[in-house]
């Protein structure tokens, strides 16, 4: 509990105008002002955290969380369960769009298993914290 109180009393208000500077710079770009959606808003509370604009990144990590879900028997999605294992061994290679994004920042790719229905092999850096082989259909009930 000291650990935690000691955390507490280390946490104060944003103080400055990084994430104000953040705000206007990403309403200069040429793009619709908010089209990047939330994160327009990350890297406005990001800045406005670290009160630097730009704010300092020292070590970037990207974490890529894959999983399936049962619904997709319904057609609602716009690929098989299948494609999400050949997705989770693309981002291992290093070949998916997360990947070029994270070698142009300098970032770290973390790629997890929480819960893809197809198998998947054995990887050295692919972290199995495995909940389930996917989800049960929503549509037919809970569980």
């Amino acid at each position: 509990m000291a650990t935690l109180l000691k955390l507490l009393d280390c946490i104060a208000a944003p103080v400055g105008t990084a994430g104000t500077e953040a705000a206007q710079a990403l309403d200069q770009l040429t793009k619709p002002r908010g089209s990047l959606g939330r994160l327009e808003e990350l890297a406005q509370r990001l800045a406005a955290i670290s009160g630097r604009f730009p704010p300092e990144i020292r070590r970037p990590v990207i974490f890529t969380l894959a999983a399936d879900h049962g619904v997709v028997a319904e057609g609602v999605s716009a690929y098989p369960q299948v494609v999400t294992a050949q997705m989770v061994e693309n981002f291992l290679r290093g070949g998916a769009a997360v990947n070029v994004l994270a070698r142009h920042v300098g970032a770290e790719v973390i790629v997890a298993d929480l819960g893809v229905a197809a198998p998947l092999p054995a990887h050295p850096a692919l972290l199995s914290r495995r909940i389930a082989a996917g989800t049960a259909n929503m549509a037919k009930g809970a569980g």
